[in-house]
């Protein structure tokens, strides 16, 4: 057969990555890696001069990638969602500082160690006034809605 098979894995391995940056990680580096797999096979073939040995190395190399280390790299690329900022305050309670009345009638509320503009989640509700435990419902902006 010749080393033609070696430089069609190269070639192939080439194409698997360029691949994959082209779609952005969207396969989380398995295309990428599987490439990096058969083109390191097709090198050792040629290396070798032998496509049989090109051929078993490509599958080696992508059997220990299956077997061991796609595990490992998947546990390590995956993000955790953590609230952070605006989202983390969605759902905890603050205290009033100033007024926060009806009819779009903004105040402050303190949530932790922040202060924030508030308003009323229901606009017609009553008025909350300062020292009220208040909860936050959502947030618009920079003001949370409070009931």
């Amino acid at each position: 057969m010749g080393n033609w098979v070696n430089w069609l894995l190269v070639i192939l391995g080439v194409l698997c990555v360029a691949a994959e940056l082209a779609l952005g990680a969207i396969t989380g580096f398995d295309l990428a890696l599987i490439g990096a797999s058969l083109g390191a096979g097709g090198i050792v073939g040629l290396i070798f001069h032998s496509w049989h040995t090109g051929l078993i190395s490509a599958a080696i190399f992508a059997l220990l990638y299956f077997a061991i280390f796609r595990r490992w790299l998947k546990d390590r690329l995956h993000v955790k969602e953590q609230a952070s900022n605006v989202d983390a305050v969605v759902g905890k309670s603050g205290v009033v500082t100033k007024r926060v009345g009806p009819a779009h009638d903004c105040g402050i509320v303190k949530v932790g160690s922040e202060e924030w503009r508030a308003e009323l989640a229901q606009p017609d509700g009553v008025a909350r006034e300062i020292g009220a435990s208040v909860q936050v419902v959502s947030v618009e902006g920079v003001t949370l809605r409070v009931q």
